[in-house]
Parts: structure tokens; sequence; C-alpha cells
């Protein structure tokens, strides 16, 4: 079974988290240097984990409009698409990730740190 690849993708670093072999979990693997050769060095990561999908999040605004960041975002998924036309690629809503961790954090009492 191919894994899901998800990108936290920023203009600094990128940050690269894999699924299990069943896709049921999902755990950081890697931040990448935003600059010149991280499409090599994701391609890399992709043929080496088996990847199927990629999945990049998309900072979309609480009212559901696409900001400057999700504009620019919506650009590097494109490039994506043309580096790698053999995969899934879709993006993720990423309104209330941060409030559904946390929560779920201090529902099992952990700390937010």
């Amino acid at each position: 079974m191919k894994r899901t690849l998800g990108l936290d993708v920023g203009k600094v670093r990128i940050g690269v988290a894999i699924s299990d072999p069943l896709g049921t979990f999902a755990q950081g693997i890697a931040v990448l240097d935003a600059g010149k050769n991280w499409i090599s060095l994701l391609r890399n990561i992709i043929e080496e984990k088996g990847v199927g999908t990629l999945v990049v999040g998309m900072p979309v605004r609480t009212d559901g409009s696409l900001g400057p960041e999700a504009i620019w975002i919506g650009s590097v998924i494109d490039i994506l698409r043309e580096e790698f036309s053999d995969l899934n690629i879709t993006s993720w809503d990423e309104r209330f990730t941060t409030t559904s961790a946390t929560r779920s954090l201090l529902e099992c009492d952990m700390s937010r740190k």
C-alpha cells in the first residue's frame, strides 16, 4: 500500500510527515530548507518511502477565503503537480487544526508545549 506524505509548506522551511503503511497515523520525518534543492530532496523521500499521495496544508482563512499565503501555496501545489505527475496531490484545509490539536492534548492531560 502506498503511503501518504504530508507537507507543511513555508517560505523558509517545509515540514514533512509520512503515514504508516496502513494510513492510520502520521509522524514528522524531516524539515527541508525551502531553498533551491527542496524538490530533489522531496523526490528522494517519495521514492525511498513509497509515497502515492501528497497532502499539502492550505492556510484557509476562517471565513473560507484564500489570503496571500494560501494563494502562494496554491502555486507551490501547481509546481508539485508538474514535478510529480504520477502522484495524487491534494490540499488540506488547515482551519481550526491548532484548536483541535490543543483540545486533544488537554483531553489527554498533556502540555501544549
